[in-house]
């Protein structure tokens, strides 16, 4: 009978153990008091998770291998090429130069006793949040309902059926800038638009350009919210409220910065609730998101760059900076655009100091000048307007050649809004955003004849077919 009891045990033993074996062990539980690894996020808690949650859906229009041939080409670079050849392949530019062989197969442009430059490209534009008829349900430009509103973005107001959009193009203009106003410290991202006719702002969007951020300084701040009980109503006020706000932005960005080194390491952590103010400013001292800053008076455009110093961030450009003449070195310095007009005086007494070779003395600086228009009518005559500002360069004594102000229309806005290595000059390689004048381009008789953007065909002025009309303009014909 022992033998028998011994031999039940060992079996029930066995039969234990080959359980054991197959069944897998518990996992010991955490000391007490270690965190616990911390739950993924939804997509819309972290701003990080998606950082262009309104993506490009931008098709260039269609084209064709194209050469224009015989025209004096203002490449953008500096340069100026008598009897030029520019080659387009693909929607891209494959060689510029004089004496270029055009390959079999190429659809030829005669462009003798023609121009051609880049596209043009406007840094300060309100065409689609301001568009045309100017009524009050167009009104969309200024979220003014508090000093900071860096959470709203201009795509979002954008109406791409604006006709002056196809105005623009039939001035040459096939990249804009389209910002928020300047009634905020802190207005709002602007949106880099491809200027071709679509039905959505994202079909518009230059794929890749990064976000920009328009602020405001001086008289436009304080006036809408000067008052009683209402700031900024001061210079000394304006200045307070961009130090708040880059205070809170860099705190706001250490938290989720904690919170991701504490994920990372399976540690339990509490993410910060998203702000969409702050994700914009963040943005910002991360060097993601490119400042373009409203300032006319050169002492104050100097209070921004220590601002921007303290806070670790950089200005990509000023604009309007009617008195930037007075700083041309510390704008080279600093390597900041200067974004201005021509002939625009007096509107305010901040506007009171400008004169017309302000572009052409910033250039001379060795700075980056810019002409814009931040007007419906004249982004249709930039061309005109830069003309203008060469004219009183050399009146002044400053040698300014042609080749060399082209650029305040092409390149330097390209490099402001940080697109200069796809677009803004005639190099092989880049986007063939390309316009065909009838006359030298700084004449007050030049007309653009044709446009490219990315090598289609965007506008001809002798073919009814390559001028667009809006849905609202087909829809006003109609009635």
């Amino acid at each position: 009978m022992k033998h028998v009891l011994k031999a039940a045990l060992v079996a029930a033993a066995a039969a234990s153990l080959a359980a054991c074996a197959t069944t897998a062990p518990k996992p010991a539980d955490k000391p007490k008091g270690e965190s616990q690894p911390a739950a993924p996020l939804a997509k819309g808690l972290d701003p990080a998770a998606n950082k262009d949650p309104f993506p490009s859906t931008y098709r260039a229009l269609p084209g064709r291998n194209l050469a224009i041939v015989g025209a004096t080409v203002l490449t953008g670079t500096g340069a100026r090429i008598e009897n030029g050849t520019v080659l387009i392949k693909g929607g891209r530019l494959e060689a510029v130069g004089a004496g270029v062989a055009v390959p079999a197969g190429y659809e030829a442009v005669d462009a003798r006793g023609k121009w051609v430059t880049p596209g043009l490209i406007d840094t300060h534009s309100h065409l689609g949040v301001y568009p045309a008829p100017q009524v009050q349900a167009h009104s969309d430009g200024n979220e003014a309902t508090d000093p900071n509103t860096a959470q709203v973005w201009a795509e979002h107001s954008v109406w791409p059926q604006d006709p002056t959009f196809n105005l623009a193009r039939a001035g040459g203009v096939t990249t804009l800038l389209v910002l928020p106003g300047s009634a905020n410290l802190f207005g709002g991202r602007g949106v880099t638009l491809r200027n071709i006719p679509a039905r959505t702002v994202q079909d518009m969007k230059f794929p890749g350009a990064p976000y920009t951020l328009k602020m405001a300084c001086g008289e436009n701040p304080k006036r809408v919210y000067g008052g009683r009980s209402r700031s900024p109503s001061t210079r000394m006020g304006n200045v307070a409220g961009y130090r708040a706000a880059w205070i809170n932005a860099a705190e706001y960005a250490r938290k989720w910065d904690d919170y991701r080194a504490k994920a990372a390491r399976g540690d339990k952590a509490e993410p910060p609730k998203r702000d969409l103010q702050l994700d914009t400013l963040a943005g910002v001292l991360k060097g993601e998101i490119l400042v373009q800053n409203h300032c006319y008076r050169a002492d104050e455009m100097v209070q921004m760059i220590d601002i921007a110093k303290e806070f670790g961030y950089r200005i990509t450009a000023f604009h309007h900076t009617v008195e930037a003449y007075k700083i041309g070195d510390i704008l080279a310095a600093n390597d900041i655009c200067a974004a201005t007009w021509t002939n625009w005086w007096g509107g305010k007494l901040e506007f009171y100091d400008a004169i017309e070779a302000n572009v052409p003395l910033v250039e001379a600086a060795g700075a980056c000048a810019i002409i814009k228009s931040d007007d419906p009518d004249l982004i249709q005559r930039l061309n005109q307007e830069a003309a203008e500002a060469m004219a009183a360069g050399r009146a002044a004594g400053i040698n300014i050649t042609e080749a060399q102000a082209i650029r305040w229309i092409t390149a330097n806005p390209a490099k402001a809004l940080g697109i200069l290595k796809e677009t803004g000059t005639l190099e092989a390689g880049k986007r063939a955003d390309v316009t065909l004048w009838d006359a030298n381009p700084f004449s007050i008789y030049a007309r653009a004849q044709r446009v490219w953007v990315d090598g289609g065909l965007a506008y001809d002025r002798n073919d009814p077919r390559f001028q667009s009309k809006s849905d609202f303009e087909l829809g006003l014909e109609g009635r």
